[in-house]
């Protein structure tokens, strides 16, 4: 992961916002989870700048979407109870995948702002650029 890229891939998440009519933040972290680039549309939620790193955060410390782990952590699932300070276990987080046959987690993206659908389809163009890298 590298600014150079994050950035890009925020710019195609804010592109896509717009394409959706979402204000959206977006953020983009390296395999530690820590920020590499952030961005947040004029008028977007106040939340947006906590939730879209925590999305991507979660994505990247369990190597899933956060999409995917929403279902695992509610009453009966299998994580539940793991949702807390740091963990965002809904739509709009998506690991990013080193290309080659172990797919090691280099980094995630997350959205933040719009529906869950508009926050994954805004995830899952940054993830593009990534994927096109």
């Amino acid at each position: 992961m590298n600014l150079e890229l994050a950035l890009r891939m925020c710019e195609a998440a804010v592109k896509q916002a717009g394409r959706e009519g979402a204000l959206i933040s977006v953020a983009v972290v390296d395999a530690g989870g820590h920020l590499v680039a952030f961005q947040r549309m004029d008028g977007a939620e106040i939340a947006g700048p906590v939730l879209a790193p925590g999305k991507a955060y979660t994505a990247v410390a369990h190597r899933m979407s956060t999409a995917d782990l929403a279902p695992l952590v509610v009453p009966g699932g299998e994580l539940y109870g793991l949702a807390g300070d740091r963990y965002v276990c809904f739509g709009g987080g998506i690991p990013l995948s080193e290309p080659g046959k172990d797919h090691r987690v280099v980094g995630a993206v997350g959205v933040s702002g719009g529906t869950v659908a508009q926050d994954v389809a805004c995830a899952e163009i940054a993830t593009a650029l990534w994927e096109g890298a």
